[in-house]
């Protein structure tokens, strides 16, 4: 089968010599719209337990018991059994990964890196928790350092709505900063987020296209246990699911095949050098209200690699 549009394997392939994993950390940070230095709440989607999951192999990181070195030390373990040569990026992921003092951050970074066969970084954050200074200090490493955004849309109204705290234009800014240190960039988005219609999701992919990024990362919105969306959404008098009075779409498998395969064209007509990590997010089964698709990502993908196959002989 043809490939369609630049994968995370091939961004990978660029930067690093050999196969690489990413081995996920949680350094138990918080967020600014959680904790009060911007907002409170948090986002109204997020359950951080629905994408922060034991690391491979089954040590138990929820409890921030173990250090950034036990945990990648643990991830190790669980690979180098079948991939000896294997290399790691930690991926400080859970939560908003430069939101706290300097110092201790690159504390945190730096003993990542001191693992054997740790030889980068990626850091999941907020478009409005990276000042210059870090930007200047994570270039000054001497390894690679990825940063990864999460802008979750273009549209200020719905940012607003989900209670994310920040705006698009700090997210343009946040990538246009971090290019001029020197340092590889991705977005983060969620289609379907309350009161979004398909228009404006790709809208979102591009502008976001637009922009000097390396990678995107697209999930479908999932409503899941114990968040402010799922106490709060309903059933409108017509049958329609609403969240505060907003239109509420939850895509089926096929609905989202057919956006992907759009959102596909369209980065590869703007800008094909942008490598699309991934269109699905897995939330575990105890979780999960909805979408219930009972398929793997890599099923996802499959279903995804057959439309475009079908679209291109249309063409």
């Amino acid at each position: 089968m043809g490939r369609f549009y630049k994968d995370y394997a091939d961004f990978l392939a660029e930067r690093f010599e050999g196969k690489m994993q990413k081995l996920t950390v949680n350094a138990g940070f918080s967020c600014p719209n959680r904790d009060g230095t911007i907002g409170r709440g948090g986002c109204v989607y997020c359950n951080n337990s629905s994408f922060s999951p034991n690391l491979a192999g089954g040590a138990d990181i929820s409890s921030n018991k173990m250090s950034v070195s036990q945990q990648l030390e643990a991830g190790k373990h669980f690979f180098e059994r079948k991939y000896p040569q294997m290399r790691y990026l930690a991926y400080f992921q859970s939560y908003t990964n430069t939101h706290g003092d300097i110092g201790r951050l690159m504390e945190l970074y730096c003993e990542a890196l001191s693992v054997d066969k740790v030889v980068g970084l990626i850091i999941g954050t907020r478009p409005d928790c990276v000042d210059d200074r870090l930007l200047g200090e994570l270039a000054a490493i001497g390894k690679p350092v990825i940063m990864e955004y999460g802008a979750e849309s273009s549209h200020d109204d719905t940012l607003k709505a989900v209670n994310r705290c920040h705006t698009w234009a700090q997210t343009a800014d946040a990538v246009e900063r971090t290019v001029a240190a020197g340092l590889p960039v991705g977005l983060h988005f969620i289609m379907g987020l309350p009161g979004e219609t398909r228009e404006m999701m790709m809208q979102t992919v591009e502008r976001a296209a637009s922009l000097p990024i390396d990678t995107i990362k697209l999930h479908q919105l999932q409503v899941i246990k114990d968040t402010v969306l799922a106490r709060e959404m309903d059933v409108s008098d017509d049958g329609r699911m609403m969240f505060r009075g907003l239109p509420l779409h939850i895509f089926s498998v096929e609905e989202y095949v057919g956006l992907c395969v759009d959102i596909v064209m369209a980065m590869c007509r703007m800008n094909g050098n942008i490598a699309i990590e991934r269109f699905t997010s897995q939330a575990p089964a105890d979780l999960l209200i909805a979408p219930r698709w009972g398929l793997k990502n890599y099923e996802f993908t499959n279903l995804l690699n057959r439309e475009l196959e079908l679209r291109n002989k249309k063409s």
